[in-house]
Order: structure tokens, then C-alpha cells, then sequence
């Protein structure tokens, strides 16, 4: 399976170390199948840091993941409202253990749905509903095998 990366370089490498934490599902390489998605996130990141719009492709064989740990959200639920939640406040120091994560792509106003339910104005239902991504519901590949950044 072909998978895209959206940056504002060419990726001719992955460096974990390079990742930042409160994302998603954590400190990993974000990939996405759409590369429609991809080219979205590289002029996102070309316009914000400056840089040129690059969508990087990555083969990956599905066939050999059998020793890998996976975790998989095959739509906005409440497991992976909590999920996102844990990754993304920085209050928590939130790790996962798992080398792949797959589910849906939250939307970008994630940091204000936490504060909002850290203090209590909205539900964790209203969490959830506010989380899906307005365009669609789009998913991402989360590569973030411990092994690659732990000391």
C-alpha cells in the first residue's frame, strides 16, 4: 500500500526524534492512503514555516506486521475520543505502547474541545461531535514504534 506524507521537505529519511508530542496519537510519523490529504497538511505546513509544498510516498507491506503492536479506530467513537484526548493535553504525559495507530484524523481545534472539557463547558459527547474533522472523515497512520525514541 502506497502512503503519503505532507511536509514542507522531502522526506528521504524518518526521524522519530523529529516528531513532535500532543498529536493525535502521539509522538509518531503521520502518514494518510489520501493523497489529496497529504498535499492538504504540505501547503499547511509550507505556509506556516515556509518551505515548499512536498507529499512524500512510502510503500508499506500491511503483510509484515505480525510482531507489531496496533491499535485501530475504525470511526469517531468514544475509545478513540479518550485516545486523542490522552495524547493530545499536555497535562498528562500521556504514552501509548503501540507501534502503529489507525483511525480518523480530529480536527484542528482540538487544543480549545480539551480546554473546554478540561473545564467543564461541554460534555465528553460534546468532545467527541466537536472532534470530527469538518471536511470528512479522513484517516491517518500513526508510526511510532517505542523502541525508535525511547533513551
Amino acid at each position: 500500500m502506497i502512503l503519503y506524507h505532507g511536509s514542507n521537505m522531502e522526506i528521504s529519511e524518518i526521524d522519530l526524534a523529529k516528531s513532535r508530542p500532543y498529536k493525535d496519537f502521539g509522538k509518531a510519523f503521520y502518514l494518510s492512503s489520501d493523497k489529496q490529504q497529504a498535499l492538504s497538511m504540505a501547503r499547511f505546513k509550507a505556509l506556516t514555516v515556509g518551505g515548499e509544498e512536498k507529499v512524500t510516498a512510502f510503500d508499506f507491506d500491511e503483510s509484515d506486521v505480525n510482531n507489531l503492536k496496533i491499535k485501530k479506530f475504525d470511526s469517531y467513537n468514544q475509545e478513540w475520543a479518550d485516545f486523542v484526548f490522552n495524547n493530545r493535553d499536555e497535562r498528562q504525559n500521556f504514552q501509548h505502547n503501540f507501534d502503529i495507530v489507525y483511525g480518523p484524523i480530529a480536527n484542528d481545534t482540538v487544543g480549545v474541545q480539551i480546554r473546554d472539557l478540561r473545564e467543564r463547558k461541554i460534555s465528553m459527547e460534546e468532545f467527541l461531535k466537536n472532534l470530527e474533522y469538518k471536511r470528512g472523515i479522513t484517516f491517518q497512520y500513526a508510526f511510532a514504534p517505542l523502541w525508535q525514541y525511547q533513551n
